[in-house]
């Protein structure tokens, strides 16, 4: 497939797009594109988003998204202009930046170079996979401005983080560099300063080789199965392994190894 650029967020005439969408061979690649203004997320910026990783989950071609920052930064969160204005950068029913409350049913991996604050670390966890250069940096500083980080990031930190760090970093607002949340597990992949995109994009292809209905049910029951009473979890999860098992992929996956020869997926 030839790669295909989508409508990105209105302008004024003259601007750049807010935001830029790019297929990539099957992987939707989601660039924030305000970077004087480090990315700050608008309602506009949410609208196309949401868009983008609505068309993500409906098209079979497309097997995951990666987003990212221009500029040298991720997202410095809600702007705040906008903010004064009235204007809350949330969709109903997907959150800030129309992924937070909602993220797609397919992987979603953050590309993260620079700052990655408010929002936009809560943009971060919502993603699947976080790849991100050394010199990034992460935080919640909603505290220092009188506000809680309520798109997730008092919701999914503990999750991601031993409970004290996650405390420490809703508490106290300050920021805290990638080597360290790389060293906790939150960031899987580390690269130099500018290499996220790519090493993300190395990543997306992986991922993009590989079953796309196996893909979608594992990441179902990875993110679902924190909800199960432990002991049900096993029976919950057979429906997901009886649907992939009886799919036509797993069929061509055996195929494929015993012939020696890429797989040619359908997704069903």
């Amino acid at each position: 497939m030839s790669d295909t650029a989508s409508p990105a967020a209105p302008t004024d005439a003259g601007e750049a797009p807010e935001v830029l969408v790019e297929d990539r061979e099957g992987v939707l690649v989601i660039t924030l594109n305000r970077p004087r203004a480090r990315n700050a997320m608008t309602l506009n910026m949410a609208r196309v988003i949401a868009a983008a990783l609505d068309r993500l989950d409906d098209d079979p071609a497309l097997r995951l998204a990666v987003v990212t920052g221009g500029g040298g930064s991720f997202c410095a969160g809600m702007d705040l202009k906008g903010f004064l204005r009235g204007e809350r950068p949330s969709i109903p029913g997907r959150g800030f930046g129309g992924v937070t409350a909602a993220p797609p049913r397919k992987p979603l991996i953050a590309a993260v170079e620079g700052w990655a604050l408010a929002g936009g670390f809560e943009l971060v966890l919502a993603c699947d996979l976080v790849v991100a250069a050394s010199t990034a940096r992460f935080g919640i500083p909603e505290v220092k401005r009188g506000l809680v980080a309520s798109a997730g990031g008092l919701l999914r930190l503990p999750d991601r983080l031993p409970e004290v760090v996650a405390m420490q970093l809703a508490l106290t607002g300050e920021p805290v560099a990638a080597e360290r949340l790389h060293a906790l597990g939150l960031v899987g992949t580390l690269t130099d300063e500018g290499g996220a995109l790519d090493a993300a994009l190395d990543l997306a292809r992986t991922i993009a080789a590989n079953g796309p209905l196996a893909v979608a049910r594992s990441k179902q029951i990875m993110v679902e199965s924190r909800a199960w009473p432990r002991g049900e979890r096993f029976t919950r999860q057979q429906p997901y392994v009886d649907e992939v098992l009886a799919s036509d992929d797993a069929r061509e996956g055996a195929r494929a190894f015993a012939e020696k020869r890429p797989a040619d997926w359908t997704g069903s």
